[in-house]
């Protein structure tokens, strides 16, 4: 009868722990690694709509806005959230100042930092909200192509 209950004991709690790694597994996105205390995943944003509106001189100046609302994808190309967002010219035809949202399943990650035309970035994240709330770390940045079609945003979140 002993070993039934330590059976029944070591069943349940093996099924409890399964049950546990397979909900969390379901809350990251896909490419999911843990550093330390750091969460690392990676999601594919889809340019689709970026908009640039010329607010300073003609053609592009200091000032002028980017403004984006996107779908990102998991890195099997499944849509897993959005970003939106919006960006200030900062150095003509080098650098933006960005501010967005990514939304994942569960909440949201918010980013400032640097964009540049022709090169990676670091942003830093300034908070979250859902299970991002205590979000801290920062989010690289990588264009996918020289159109500037895609990006992925890799996150190193500190929860």
């Amino acid at each position: 009868m002993r070993k039934f209950r330590l059976a029944a004991v070591v069943g349940g709690t093996v099924c409890v722990l399964a049950a546990v790694g397979l909900s969390a597994a379901q809350a990251e996105p896909q490419s999911t690694s843990r550093h330390g205390k750091a969460i690392t995943f990676t999601v594919i944003e889809h340019a689709d709509t970026d908009t640039v509106v010329d607010l300073g001189p003609r053609g592009d100046s200091i000032g002028d806005t980017l403004a984006f609302g996107n779908p990102v994808y998991d890195t099997a190309g499944s849509k897993v959230g959005d970003s939106q967002g919006s960006c200030v010219r900062t150095k003509v035809g080098t650098a933006w100042e960005c501010s967005w949202t990514t939304t994942l399943s569960g909440g949201s990650i918010v980013v400032q930092g640097p964009f540049y035309d022709a090169a990676d970035s670091t942003l830093a994240i300034t908070g979250g909200t859902g299970k991002w709330r205590t979000a801290r770390g920062q989010m690289y940045l990588h264009a996918r192509d020289a159109k500037g079609s895609a990006y992925d945003f890799t996150f190193a979140v500190e929860r």
